[in-house]
């Protein structure tokens, strides 16, 4: 009797080692050749000094999951694939209630792929900074709760921030040296009802250091702490996009279901569409900025990056809510995604921008609409003014940062200021800072009184709104742009945009068509964006990431 349940054991612990997967070690790989050829590029701000980071190790960062993932096979990633890959969160939802899929696995899918494409060399995006070590049980805990889960609900999904926004699980570094152990005490309060929603925060992605208002004609998706996001619809060919560029890149491979950005002027709507990704940029008020990393409490909001529209809508839902903290902040009554999206476009004017129409991609995609029912006015604009745009944000980061510092950060950071930051920098700037920090030392320079920049404030707005001004004359629901080209007048006349794939170049770069609306009309947005995308559908997955 003993033999036998000894061979049943030795039997039992023998397919138990038959079934664990080899670790994965993440190497570092010498990248001289690569950035040797990375200096024969046609645009400035594409030859890269590096692209690993300096600062993260990922075998450190996946250590809290070598086991679980030891025992998560390539067989099952594989199976996987066709629930998880490029699905909408209804559909998630719908195979976990079924049966088919549980938030563990789902979990453990993104991060076998995550691990997967970022520890191959010739793969890797250098999307993720950190990992929430407790993602998988907090998974568990949510397959313990999944009764009675409606299907638009972001209970369970496994979301990645941009480490601008403060979570208890991980530091917030802004991608910043200074910040690499901003450790901070409470959530983002976007990430509190995220939370409170059920949503599971996987981890941070690398951002533009600083959201990209830290060095002059940079690489878009640079930091010291993430090294060089890049895009993978062209590794090191195209840009990502900033400055939530990693946002913008994990959501386009499917690292998890979606991302959250954020903009100050185009951060969002400029690496969704480089990504060709959904990215929505609210209007300022809608979803708090408390427990954000600042450049300007005047143009400064989060917002959701996602593959689909429908998937936008829920994770706006999932966002939102009145934060008496945010002097800036509304209580929004509105469900994005109730009774959900009409696939008509018959009832819709919008205004084309006739300088762009000799855009061919743009110029189909507005001919699409016209077919399909849409009234489309062309429009030529006024020429405006942006004298004064980067005092705005100057002075705006000049006194919001020192506020973020004091009341959001970990105790033990020293710096207090912008100024502290450039002299914590110059200790060691090649490490720190090596392209530079040319807009933070223009913001210590910066002597603007407060009394001149609330007059820059308002004419800045002012021509925004003067430039748009056909939204409300000619009734438009909204007006078409192409990726991030009118973000900064959007973002000075405080109106939303929302981004949506719109095609491919003959290079494979993506394009995104634009939809600017006026404020708080998110949902009339998302309706028309919906539509398009329905019609159009030209959203495909970067074939090197599939």
């Amino acid at each position: 009797m003993k033999k036998i349940l000894f061979l049943v054991i030795f039997a039992a612990f023998a397919y138990s080692c038959q079934q664990r997967e080899s670790p994965v070690i993440f190497k570092r790989y010498d990248e001289t050749t690569k950035l040797k050829e990375q200096q024969n590029h046609e645009s400035n701000r594409m030859q890269f000094k590096l692209m690993q980071s300096k600062y993260i190790d990922m075998n450190t960062v996946f250590k809290p999951f070598v086991d679980d993932l030891a025992y998560f096979s390539e067989k099952e990633y594989q199976e996987l694939k066709p629930l998880v890959l490029e699905q909408n969160i209804p559909s998630l939802q719908k195979s976990v209630q079924e049966g088919a899929l549980s938030y563990e696995k789902l979990t453990l899918f993104y991060l076998y792929r995550i691990r997967k494409f970022e520890s191959d060399s010739t793969l890797s995006l250098n999307s993720i900074i950190a990992l929430n070590p407790n993602v998988l049980k907090e998974a568990r805990e949510k397959d313990q709760q999944k009764e009675n889960i409606s299907e638009f609900s972001m209970f369970g999904m496994p979301i990645l921030l941009k480490d601008n926004i403060n979570t208890k699980e991980n530091p917030t570094t802004a991608g910043a040296a200074v910040l690499q152990r901003n450790f901070t005490e409470s959530d983002a309060f976007i990430v509190s009802k995220l939370k409170e929603n059920g949503a599971i925060i996987l981890g941070k992605v690398n951002l533009s250091e600083w959201a990209y208002f830290f060095c002059s004609g940079c690489p878009l998706g640079y930091s010291a702490i993430g090294g060089q996001t890049l895009n993978p619809y062209g590794r090191g060919v195209f840009e990502t996009g900033g400055s939530s560029a990693g946002s913008g890149v994990a959501v386009a491979s499917n690292f998890a279901v979606a991302a959250v950005g954020t903009e100050t002027s185009g951060s969002i709507t400029s690496p969704s569409s480089q990504n060709s990704v959904v990215g929505l940029k609210p209007t300022i008020s809608v979803l708090s900025r408390t427990g954000i990393v600042p450049i300007s409490s005047t143009l400064d909001t989060p917002g959701p990056m996602t593959k689909n529209v429908i998937d936008n809508a829920i994770f706006m839902n999932a966002m939102l809510g009145f934060d008496k903290k945010d002097t800036a902040s509304k209580e929004i009554k509105e469900d994005y995604y109730k009774n959900g999206f009409k696939n008509d476009l018959k009832d819709k004017k919008v205004g084309v921008l006739k300088s762009l129409l000799s855009d061919s991609i743009y110029a189909f995609s507005v001919d699409k609409l016209k077919k399909a029912g849409v009234e489309v006015v062309e429009l030529t604009p006024p020429e405006i003014s942006f004298n004064g745009f980067i005092t705005l944000l100057n002075m705006d980061m000049k006194h919001d940062l020192p506020v973020y510092l004091s009341e959001n950060a970990e105790k033990s950071i020293l710096v207090k200021n912008v100024k502290d930051v450039v002299a914590f920098n110059k200790k060691d700037s090649l490490l720190k800072a090596p392209y530079g920090q040319q807009l933070f030392e223009g913001i210590v320079k910066d002597s603007t009184t407060l009394e001149e920049l609330e007059v820059i404030k308002k004419n800045l707005n002012s021509e925004g709104k003067r430039f748009l001004q056909s939204l409300q004359e000619q009734n438009l629901d909204a007006i078409l742009s192409i990726n991030n080209y009118h973000s900064g007048i959007a973002a000075v006349a405080l109106y939303p945009t929302l981004t949506v794939p719109m095609g491919y170049k003959t290079s494979g770069e993506p394009v995104s068509l634009t939809f600017i609306g006026l404020p708080f009309s998110e949902r009339k947005l998302l309706e028309i964006g919906y539509a398009f995308e329905q019609l159009t559908k030209v959203r495909k997955m970067p074939k090197n990431y599939q």
